[in-house]
């Protein structure tokens, strides 16, 4: 195993074999984060999501795929170039990988919540060559799925965040304001009903911690384009935390909560969620871009 990947992982508190897989997904996904960013890459496409966030702000949530969008319209945009770097790259620091481009399907289940056909799916089938863990299977793979928007909603802004293992590299990424707009609009217009995805209202919690504001013109835009909100209309943060307290009435909180339990280190944090808790810090800390 590479230096730099060992001392990766060392980092984690590894008890089990499960903790051990979640560790090497993790640091993996920081590898293709740092071969990427020696290609052309970033001068297209910006980080963005829930590993996006973990990787780069800190939320402790483990999150298994890597999702990006390009910064302006590329129908014809494709990770398919980059593949080979990948896997050369990948097998440097004592990784194999397979890549398998999946077509995203307008029927799929629920966790293809927004369905469009201008979306590019890679799932990434990564082994480490020797697993470090004993107990952990020798074929063991770690499949990332990576998620490409090639026709990105407007009004996003973008910064450079640098990072120092595996190797010193800077990858472009969503601003937390313009991540903070994603999240609400999936936790606004996800179809998922009543059930929810716990992960939106967990990583929901953590903005309002870090007193993150939303941008209002990157959610109406992604409203606008995924057929929830009317373009002619101005999105307002009255008009939000309405909307969020109409949704925060409607879900089944067990359902919600055993969704994020797996992916959380301490689910103690989720026995105040309720109606009341999201609305009662929704109305004291929800805010917006000037």
């Amino acid at each position: 195993m590479n230096a730099e990947i060992e001392r990766m992982l060392g980092k984690y508190d590894i008890k089990s074999v499960d903790k051990a897989i979640h560790a090497l997904k993790e640091v993996s996904q920081e590898v293709v984060l740092q071969i990427l960013s020696q290609t052309d890459f970033f001068q297209h496409a910006a980080f963005y999501g829930g590993t996006a966030l973990r990787i780069f702000s800190g939320l402790n949530r483990f999150s298994g795929d890597m999702d990006f969008s390009l910064q302006s319209l590329e129908p014809d945009f494709s990770l398919q170039k980059h593949l080979p770097v990948l896997e050369q790259g990948l097998h440097s620091f004592g990784f194999t990988m397979q890549a398998q481009e999946k077509q995203k399907q307008q029927g799929a289940p629920v966790q293809s919540a927004f369905p469009k056909g201008n979306t590019r799916i890679h799932l990434l089938h990564i082994a480490a060559l020797p697993f470090p863990y004993s107990g952990v299977p020798s074929n063991a793979l770690l499949s990332i799925k990576v998620e490409i928007d090639t026709n990105p909603p407007p009004g996003a802004q973008y910064e450079t965040k640098f990072r120092l293992l595996p190797q010193p590299y800077s990858v472009v990424l969503y601003d937390k304001p313009s991540l903070f707009a994603g999240k609400l609009h999936a936790l606004l217009c996800r179809n998922w009903k009543h059930r929810g995805k716990g992960r939106d209202f967990y990583d929901y919690v953590w903005y309002l911690q870090e007193h993150i504001p939303v941008n209002l013109e990157h959610l109406q835009a992604r409203m606008h384009q995924s057929g929830h909100w009317d373009s002619e209309r101005s999105l307002s943060l009255p008009i939000v935390i309405d909307l969020l307290e109409q949704r925060f009435t409607e879900v089944d909180y067990e359902s919600v909560k055993a969704d994020v339990h797996p992916f959380i280190p301490n689910a103690n944090v989720l026995d105040i969620w309720s109606k009341e808790f999201f609305i009662a810090i929704t109305k004291d800390l929800l805010t917006a871009n000037a």
